[in-house]
């Protein structure tokens, strides 16, 4: 078997450092905003938009910048993502105002976005295919992981430094990242040959950006006309983008990916495995608070074997898959998260701490033996020239779940009290969590080339 050299260790050190960042900062300013709010004298509302503006542009530019890496090279897309990311951080730091704030948190999401789009791409580029599943493992890893994290870092930078920090603490691991990457990751084996298109660009911008809009519109009871007008443009946008593409021979959305099974089933999952894990993240805070009389510190406390338990299944996995069929790994994960959320929604009054915590952790140790094993299958069942496009829609399959998944949350709190709502959002998660077991289950069916018998 092949080793790595260090220079590539190097080089996935870089890819590793970006995507922490950028994951992280989609979540870090949650705990931030209230600060946020009474700093620049907005409402909370409005103040929220601090984070919609990142993840927006991520959505709506996330495909577009993997088409792009297919064209010009991912180490490119990528460098150039970090830079951006870099600057707009420190912007960020130096805002005096909340416009300003808002348009450059926009930026560091177009930055963050370049990342994304390629990161997945490139660990298939760094890795020898017998152990690309390792290489998988440390990337799920690290997003599972910068997510549940981010809440938590956020609150203990906001409690003993000032918010700037959150932006600025950024700015060494990004020159880091951008240093390291530049000099030792890898180009394309090919390029694509095809120019970008971009009414296909166009398209895929106004589709996306519509939709998830309106989707947080409706999530904070926003105006219903509005809404209604919104999610029509979305409709007709789709349409005419949706049969473009069905047109095009190296298409943006990558409807040649989708009309593969093995690829179609595996983003599917995805995407309803990130819908249970949001669920449960948001959901379970407010469960220990209301119900069980914990404190916002306690609750960060208790959430921490998520993160943990992922840590310690994802690279387990990552060797677990060159030797068995992810599709049985995946559905086996997604059983033990499923177990992890029925005995979640069990929890008595009277809990003690190890009660909650094995509990959150058979989420996360589920989530981790889940996520490696369809991480891999998503890459490997597209063809090297179109890694761009697959690290695309994984990305897009992560951002989409967890947006839908908020929004689910969202819905159900505004129609019971939290004490209430809490669970049933642990018992619509499970359902859910049940439907990604049976979609990796039926995967079994489907030809599956491990990527280490490759030659």
């Amino acid at each position: 078997m092949k080793t790595i050299i260090p220079r590539r260790y190097l080089a996935i050190v870089a890819v590793i450092t970006a995507i922490v960042m950028t994951v992280l900062d989609g979540t870090i300013m949650n705990v931030a905003l209230p600060s946020l709010a009474r700093q620049f004298r907005v409402s909370p509302d409005d103040s929220i938009w601090i984070v919609n503006s990142y993840q927006m542009v991520i959505m709506m530019t996330l495909l577009v910048f993997a088409t792009i890496g297919d064209r010009v090279g991912y180490r490119r897309v990528f460098v150039a993502g970090v830079a951006l990311f870099l600057v707009s951080s420190v912007l960020c730091a130096l805002s005096t105002s909340f416009e300003m704030l808002v348009c450059v948190r926009a930026l560091q999401g177009l930055g963050a976005s370049a990342v994304m789009s390629v990161n997945v791409a490139l660990v298939r580029l760094i890795y020898p295919p017998e152990i690309l599943g390792r290489g998988m493992s440390f990337n799920a890893m690290a997003v599972a992981v910068s997510a549940a994290a981010g809440p938590s870092i956020g609150g203990a930078i906001i409690t003993s430094l000032s918010w700037e920090w959150i932006f600025l603490a950024n700015v060494p691991f990004a020159l880091m990242a951008l240093l390291v990457g530049r000099r030792l990751l890898p180009d394309n084996p090919q390029l694509s040959e095809h120019p970008v298109d971009k009414w296909s660009c166009l398209g895929n911008v106004l589709t996306f950006g519509l939709l998830i809009y309106a989707v947080e519109s409706f999530a904070h009871h926003g105006n219903g006309l509005a809404i209604t007008l919104m999610l029509l443009g979305c409709a007709v946008a789709g349409v005419l983008y949706v049969r473009r593409q069905l047109r095009m021979p190296l298409p943006l959305l990558p409807v040649d990916l989708l009309r593969i099974p093995l690829f179609s089933l595996s983003i599917a999952a995805s995407i309803c495995a990130f819908m249970a894990q949001m669920m449960l993240l948001i959901a379970f805070p407010f469960f220990l608070q209301d119900n069980l009389g914990f404190s916002p510190i306690e609750a960060g406390v208790l959430v921490t074997p998520w993160p943990l338990g992922m840590m310690l299944m994802a690279p387990l996995a990552g060797r677990l898959v060159e030797r068995y069929h992810p599709g049985t790994l995946g559905a086996i994960g997604m059983l033990i998260f499923a177990s992890g959320l029925i005995s979640c929604y069990f929890l008595p009054a009277d809990a003690s701490t190890a009660d909650i915590w094995w509990r959150v952790g058979l989420g996360g140790i589920g989530f981790g033996l889940f996520q490696t094993p369809n991480n891999l299958t998503i890459m490997s069942s597209s063809p090297m020239r179109r890694s761009g496009a697959a690290s695309g829609m994984l990305g897009m399959a992560r951002l989409v779940g967890q947006t839908v998944g908020a929004t689910l949350v969202a819905i159900v709190f505004s129609f019971m009290p939290h004490t209430e709502g809490s669970r049933h959002c642990f018992l619509i998660a499970l359902f859910i969590a049940l439907a990604a077991s049976a979609m990796s289950a039926s995967r079994l069916t489907q030809t599956f080339v491990n990527p280490r018998n490759r030659r």
